[in-house]
């Protein structure tokens, strides 16, 4: 298991700060925190909870994501569901 801590900006965006565990090439858990919005707050744990167990690739990363944000008619303001799967991506690969 490796646990990484990445800082991402997201170009002309905000800030991301990615807590991810990883086990092989699989999330093992994850904190997402940054200077985005997100409405209803209580979301960032669904997508954390929905992206725990993913293989590390950004489409399916992304689209889980987007998954949890339509399911939640939740908002998503400052970041994109595809700018978190590059942010942990990332953090795998350094």
């Amino acid at each position: 298991m490796t646990l990484k801590t990445i800082d991402y900006k997201i170009p002309e965006g905000k800030m991301l700060k990615i807590k991810v565990k990883f086990e092989g090439q699989v999330i093992e858990s994850l904190h997402i925190l940054g200077d985005f919005f997100l409405h209803p707050e209580s979301t960032i744990e669904e997508i954390e909870n929905g992206i725990t167990g993913c293989e590390v690739n950004i489409e399916l990363i992304s689209s889980e994501i987007q998954k949890v944000l339509d399911t939640s008619n939740a908002v998503l303001i400052g970041a994109s569901p595809v700018d978190i799967a590059k942010a942990i991506v990332r953090a795998f690969n350094n």
